[in-house]
């Protein structure tokens, strides 16, 4: 189950006893994750591949359960439903631009976003009200759809409590032994997604190994072996690759761990709809490096160093920068603390519950 839902789910629990909730899942993991309570009541539904779940199963369930409402939490939602809808939209980037020719990018992310490219322009007219999770992305969505602004929210996500400074050096030598860490490195959460940036991190990561005499190791969680040095070869730096860990799969409730043991949190990503991750790093105190573009700086503001992730140049500068700042580094760190605090999911529910109540006075 998606994090965000997750989340929004245990602290609606918290703060909502009175409303009756039916939260419809597929018979897998995602029944395993969340507990019922009084008035929050788990149904498994079949009803084979997630397109023909959505389109067919979950509309007959929510009426047959009587719903007044359906919120669909994830980018997409039944086309036909009698159902009142509302929907929480992250993002837009499928509508803006796909080609099933470019290399970079899984199949099943490419097959993903061409339903999404089909669903959402039906469910977005259909909707009674529309979250997204910034500014930036309300703007966006508004002038794509020619949506009227009232019926778009901004609801903030949040960070997790167990991020935090970790203090613990039992616990910290724990996580550097399981993923086998190098003593000194700077972490950066890339994937195959093209909008992550790695081949932008790369390219300055091996111009850091160029330019400076810090030995800091690059940390990047799963990623494929042969994926990795192709494109190390492509962008020609593949003897960097000696200065690259995997960790392999990182479980959530270690992740503040290894930020906390890293020395720089990397997140230049070239589009994001929020950039969880930002605040992940800050509330353990470590300084992040991020875009400025999309909704980025606004998630950041000034408790980042912000680069033009488009400029790779940039990213090196920056690391650079922190690392040889020590004033920077001490200034980075507690800003970040401070602006990471200002998020959590608590919030995110309260303003969830509201619009609910909103919805059903109307």
């Amino acid at each position: 189950m998606d994090m965000v839902v997750l989340e929004l789910i245990r602290n609606l629990q918290v703060i909502d006893t009175k409303n009756e909730y039916f939260i419809f899942v597929k018979p897998d993991v995602d029944r395993q994750v969340i507990q019922e309570t009084p008035n929050f009541h788990i149904v498994e539904l079949g009803g084979g591949p997630y397109p023909t779940w959505e389109q067919i199963a979950l509309p007959k369930a929510a009426k047959k359960y009587q719903c007044d409402l359906l919120h669909c939490t994830s980018n997409t939602a039944p086309v036909n439903t009698s159902i009142p809808l509302m929907i929480t939209l992250h993002d837009i980037i499928y509508m803006e631009s796909i080609s099933l020719l470019k290399k970079d990018g899984t199949w099943y992310q490419k097959l993903g976003n061409i339903y999404r490219r089909w669903n959402i322009p039906p469910v977005v007219r259909k909707s009674k009200t529309v979250i997204t999770v910034s500014d930036f992305e309300r703007d966006r969505i508004s002038r794509f759809f020619g949506l009227d602004s009232t019926k778009l929210h901004t609801v903030y996500n949040g960070v997790g409590r167990h991020f935090k400074p970790i203090t613990d050096q039992t616990e910290l030598k724990r996580i550097s032994e399981k993923y086998h860490l190098p003593e000194k490195f700077m972490f950066f959460l890339g994937n195959t997604d093209p909008k992550k940036n790695t081949r932008g991190v790369l390219k300055a990561y091996a111009d850091f190994r160029k330019t400076s005499a810090n030995d800091y190791k690059l940390v990047m969680p799963d990623y494929d072996e042969n994926a990795l040095m192709a494109l190390l070869k492509e962008l020609g730096c593949p003897e960097i690759r000696e200065h690259i860990h995997l960790t392999g799969y990182i479980i959530n409730t270690d992740l503040p761990g290894i930020i906390n043991l890293s020395t720089l949190f990397l997140y230049p990503s070239l589009r994001e709809s929020f950039g969880i991750p930002i605040l992940e790093g800050m509330a353990c105190g470590i300084p992040v490096i991020t875009s400025n573009t999309s909704s980025m700086p606004e998630i950041a503001a000034d408790a980042a160093f912000i680069v033009d992730p488009f400029k790779p140049e940039e990213i090196t500068s920056a690391i650079n920068q922190i690392l040889d700042n020590p004033k920077l580094y001490q200034e980075l760190s507690q800003k970040g603390l401070v602006r990471a605090s200002l998020f959590s999911w608590e919030n995110m529910a309260k303003s969830v519950l509201k619009l609910y109540q909103e919805f059903s006075a109307k």
